[in-house]
């Protein structure tokens, strides 16, 4: 059976039947919204992506999406503070094409990082996270370095443990603790210099999700098509998608590595 975008509305309606909670489909956007009744704070969600996903793994997605939701709708209605919690504070990465509001129209806190990733800053609640937005922020009297600064080394003192794997003489190093900050390790820039340090050829890093920051010591080119092979997969199969897009890290900066395959190939013709 083909799973619709009413088949599937239909189906989070039953899952998110809630009196307080409100649901709604938006038929031109494909989208479907749950919110509070009483305040309107809530999520939207693409259905596209939870049919692409149901279809791989069927009830078991719905299932994490509701948990997800839940959570995060619970979190709306709970206030949170900054105070006497800054080493529950780290950064979060996420596409440049991201919200740079919140959906009640307050501006989130956030640093640009390249030309496909920023950086958002979230204060963590265990099995989620609520992102930080300027109100949080000048209400408790922080300012955005001092919410940078405690970020940045809060995402140093998070495990760095990877799983290694060998493909045609490239070797890829997988970080996927699940810890809702994998990709927010390519802010570490000691662990960056290390995974450098050890690659023998040019060192790549993807973040194609949320959940799972891949380093590659590419020496070949085949290294070069098995990445971005892995890239789309992770980017197509993730929760929260990043980019599809790896980059090289050369001089202490990230740079999208189809630029600098584009140079390579006008070289070769030279």
């Amino acid at each position: 059976m083909k799973m619709t975008s009413i088949k599937m509305k239909k189906k989070l309606e039953e899952r998110f039947n809630r009196n307080d909670w409100k649901t709604t489909f938006d038929r031109d956007k494909d989208t479907f919204r749950i919110e509070w009744q009483n305040s309107g704070q809530g999520v939207t969600i693409s259905l596209p992506g939870v049919i692409s996903k149901w279809e791989n793994r069927q009830e078991q997605a719905i299932d994490e999406l509701v948990s997800h939701i839940t959570e995060a709708l619970t979190i709306m209605n709970e206030e949170q503070t900054l105070e006497g919690k800054e080493t529950q504070i780290f950064p979060v990465i996420r596409s440049g094409s991201f919200p740079e509001e919140s959906n009640e129209e307050v501006p989130l806190l956030y640093t640009e990082h390249t030309a496909e990733t920023r950086v958002y800053y979230a204060i963590d609640l265990g099995k989620s996270y609520r992102l930080i937005d300027e109100a949080m922020m000048t209400k408790e009297g922080w300012n955005q370095e001092r919410i940078r600064e405690v970020a940045m080394f809060n995402i140093r003192r998070l495990p760095t443990e990877m799983k290694q794997d060998e493909v045609a003489g490239n070797t890829f190093y997988f970080l996927s603790t699940n810890d809702g900050y994998d990709a927010s390790r390519i802010l570490n820039e000691a662990l960056i210099e290390e995974m450098k340090a050890k690659a023998e050829g040019e060192l790549a890093i993807g973040v194609p999700h949320q959940d799972v920051c891949i380093f590659a010591d590419i020496r070949n080119k085949v290294g070069y098509d098995v990445l971005a092979q892995m890239m789309m997969q992770f980017f197509a199969e993730g929760r929260i998608p990043i980019t599809s897009l790896p980059f090289l890290y050369e001089e202490d900066r990230l740079e999208p590595i189809f630029i600098l395959a584009q140079k390579k190939r006008d070289e070769d013709k030279e």
